[in-house]
């Protein structure tokens, strides 16, 4: 059986994690992860992706079993392997939702960090606990939870190992929303249909100005978002959404590719600004 698969729900794409008991990352998870995440990156009809290690937990990190078995020199390919895996999360050009049930933890925790927004269960349970090993986080554990959190947080957490509740990690900012366990895949997945919703060439030019204007200077940072600002100006869906909002006012314009109707996921924003216009 897979330890990946991908379960098509209109433009939204589930990658499915199915290595039981701990979705832990062995060498064959970590390939299909790969390979799974490849077919995204290139498939034109994909407007969003939810992350997902079913109703019991997201993932418990690495297979420790497998790694204490390698030299030094083995660890290092393997490790620079899985690390590659999650940046080609990261990258995925389409908004990226981590559903998170119970444990997400070691490399766990660093493959939903790759994510764009993170809905966790009330039970759930986060960390980095690889000190505690002797070791450290090895797949973006240090830099993601560094940009996310900022340095003395994610310090406290990688010094300590230590292991946080949702509430805890939602004042952190490590997650993005708290819901009941019974409800995680569904809230995820009802994110990922709005993300879906918007218009595509945007929501891909803002997810690059974040991701790699954080890493630069503010002067580069800049002029990278002017330049692609200037190539969004130019698509279908930004002259849908201009005209919409001269013609009907904001939140009614439906974009090149959008299947839905937006009226069946409007938000508690679009409800309040439709009272505003009244």
């Amino acid at each position: 059986m897979p330890h990946v698969r991908l379960d098509v729900d209109g433009p939204v794409v589930t990658v499915r994690m199915d290595h039981p008991p701990l979705n832990a990352f062995d060498t064959t998870q970590r390939e299909e992860l790969a390979a799974r995440v490849r077919e995204l990156a290139d498939a034109r009809d994909v407007r969003a992706v939810v992350l997902y290690g079913g109703e019991r937990l997201f993932a418990a990190g690495a297979d420790l079993k497998s790694l204490a078995a390698m030299g030094p020199e083995e660890v290092r390919g393997w490790n620079r392997a899985l690390q590659r895996t999650f940046d080609e999360v990261a990258r995925l050009p389409m908004p990226v939702v981590a559903a998170i049930n119970g444990y997400a933890l070691g490399g766990g925790l660093e493959l939903a960090l790759a994510a764009d927004h993170r809905v966790a269960a009330e039970d759930a349970v986060l960390g980095q606990p690889e000190v505690r090993l002797g070791i450290m986080p090895g797949s973006g554990g240090t830099q993601r939870l560094t940009r996310l959190i900022g340095p003395s947080r994610a310090k406290n957490l990688l010094m300590t190992g230590r292991r946080v509740g949702a509430e805890e990690a939602l004042r952190l900012g490590l997650v993005d929303e708290v819901v009941p366990a019974a409800t995680v895949y569904e809230a995820a997945l009802a994110h990922a249909r709005r993300l879906a919703e918007g218009p595509a060439a945007a929501l891909e030019a803002i997810k690059e100005a974040v991701d790699h204007g954080a890493d630069i200077g503010i002067p580069a940072a800049l002029a990278l978002e002017r330049a692609l600002f200037t190539g969004v100006f130019g698509t279908a869906d930004a002259a849908t959404g201009i005209r919409s909002f001269l013609e009907h006012g904001p939140g009614h314009a439906r974009f090149e590719g959008t299947p839905r109707n937006r009226e069946s996921h409007e938000t508690t924003d679009d409800k309040e600004e439709k009272g505003e216009e009244k």
